[in-house]
């Protein structure tokens, strides 16, 4: 497996199709509350590529574009990557988010089974990189389960509308969903702004969403830096970090859910609030729906399979590639 810290210098090695496809399909997880796109981008392999990229481009922006150096602006700032990967993001978005929400409403089992299994197939790809475990390492993955866990058992608020707060939940939300294991769609229902966000785009309320826009550009480019700094120094340690946020978020992918509270979404929809897990005996006896046990088993397993699929690809990419240069 490719070590992450060396994805960064691989700008080359991407087809730009795939970069499409990996948007895509991290568009499609942030829409759910609870998975983060940034699960997809680090098993998919270009984590530590996009972090280089939105961390560099600032400097890319100030040290060449505003020179008038167009062309070593975009190659410094990984621009056919950033907007293909974006791309792919925004169209994902857009195409698909009817479809996940009518999945999450009509078969929810299933689609959080399959969202577990590549979790847990996630958390085990990245723990497998931390060449040895120690107890620091550990102790620090420990931290990171607690803490994803408890962000998820949070009670839902409800912020004041400002423009303050909106500019907040757009810096909070995509410093979330870049780190895998930790959803900002997740983090805005929690606030309470994840109502006022999407009746925001749904009426194109330009200023609102421009200040949540901001916000976003504001809390992409901070914890981007951040994280590419915490990789270069605390690699096992982060990773160990990530490992945890991931094993703490199945607490919020569990497929059999009770609900507890609900909420009107911008459609005047009941939609769910607050859920509570449970076991799969209990499911059908509380909630009076079929638990489909073996079904989730082997959606599940499909999710898990698909991790371990694009692990192996990578793998014989890699070697291949290795063998062309060598040759």
């Amino acid at each position: 497996m490719t070590d992450p810290n060396q994805q960064a210098g691989q700008a080359t090695s991407h087809h730009p199709v795939g970069i499409f496809l990996r948007g895509l399909a991290m568009g499609a997880a942030d829409i759910v509350p609870g998975v983060s796109g940034g699960t997809i981008a680090f098993i998919t392999g270009i984590y530590v590529r996009l972090l280089s990229a939105i961390s560099g481009f600032p400097g890319a922006f100030f040290g060449e574009l505003l020179k008038g150096r167009v062309n070593a602006f975009w190659r410094r700032a990984d621009g056919n990557f950033l907007v293909l990967l974006f791309g792919g993001i925004l169209v994902s978005i857009a195409t698909l988010a009817g479809l996940i929400r009518y999945a999450l409403e009509a078969y929810p089992v299933y689609l959080w089974s399959f969202f577990f299994g590549l979790i847990v197939a996630s958390a085990w790809h990245i723990g497998k990189e931390v060449p040895r475990w120690t107890l620091a390492k550990f102790a620090v993955l420990v931290a990171g389960a607690l803490i994803a866990w408890w962000i998820t058992e949070l009670s839902p608020g409800q912020a004041t509308v400002n423009n303050f707060t909106i500019l907040g939940a757009g810096a909070l939300a995509i410093c979330a969903m870049i780190l895998p294991g930790i959803s900002g769609s997740f983090i805005l229902l929690m606030l309470g702004m994840y109502g006022p966000v999407l009746q925001a785009v749904n009426e194109l309320q330009l200023d609102r969403l421009a200040l949540f826009m901001t916000g976003c550009v504001i809390g992409l480019l901070s914890i981007a830096r951040v994280l590419s700094w915490a990789f270069s120094r605390y690699r096992d340690l982060m990773l160990a970090l990530l490992t945890g946020f991931m094993v703490g978020a199945l607490n919020k992918v569990w497929p059999w859910k009770e609900v507890i509270s609900w909420r009107t979404n911008s459609h005047g929809q009941q939609v769910p609030l607050q859920e509570a897990n449970l076991s799969p005996m209990s499911f059908t006896d509380i909630t009076g729906e079929p638990a489909h046990l073996m079904t989730a088993i082997i959606i599940a397993i499909a999710g898990l399979v698909l991790v371990l699929g694009m692990e192996w690809f990578g793998r014989v990419h890699d070697s291949k590639k290795t063998g062309l240069i060598d040759s």
